[in-house]
């Protein structure tokens, strides 16, 4: 059994405090929960009891910052994961954080998708895929929300147009429109279709 010492507010956040066993610093918890176990000093307590108070505490500082995290945009799960593991997070920690955020649907793979899919405009389906996977959304979630998006003939048109923009237009034109379409992401048929709208490049396609 070991004692704890002396129970001090630390300067630099006077929300938490710094707990100190056995006469060293032995961890920092957030004044609420040292509160709430009755932690004292003089108070006899095992080691191991008073490393489960500092999980509880973790989980709530963990909970708070990846609050604040996603106030500013919304994240997927494996962005929110990477996140909390660069703040030196434990698994365990993380995993909670990330179930409790899912329960209250402030993580949503599929709403991130979605949303993602509405901003962005210029890119086909594979480049959104491309992006989705480089943020770590879940394939499932991925494959639901691009499954529900048509490439635009209109959208994927207007970036043929200012490509094209100051050039003649020629079948080696049309065709290097062509294969910039396609390195956007747009499926052959729909760049083929917006740019023999614009005139034939049929001799020199090769797709």
């Amino acid at each position: 059994m070991s004692q704890i010492t002396s129970i001090e507010q630390q300067k630099k956040d006077k929300t938490r405090c710094s707990v100190y066993v056995d006469g060293a610093f032995y961890c920092g918890l957030k004044i609420e929960i040292a509160i709430k176990h009755r932690l004292k000093s003089g108070m006899e307590i095992e080691k191991s009891q008073l490393d489960k108070i500092q999980l509880d505490n973790e989980k709530i500082q963990a909970t708070e910052k990846a609050m604040n995290h996603l106030s500013a945009t919304l994240k997927t799960k494996k962005q929110m994961s990477d996140f909390l593991a660069g703040k030196g997070y434990t698994q365990a920690v993380i995993d909670y954080v990330i179930q409790k955020l899912e329960g209250y649907g402030y993580i949503d793979d599929y709403a991130y998708c979605r949303a993602y899919v509405g901003s962005v405009s210029g890119k086909g389906k594979a480049a959104l895929r491309a992006a989705l996977i480089k943020r770590g959304a879940a394939r499932e979630a991925i494959d639901a929300a691009l499954d529900e998006t048509d490439e635009d003939e209109d959208e994927a048109l207007a970036v043929a147009r200012k490509y094209l923009r100051g050039k003649d237009i020629t079948r080696e034109t049309l065709n290097k429109a062509l294969r910039h379409l396609i390195s956007r992401g747009y499926g052959y048929d729909v760049a083929k279709s917006s740019i023999s709208r614009l005139g034939d490049c049929s001799e020199e396609d090769d797709y």
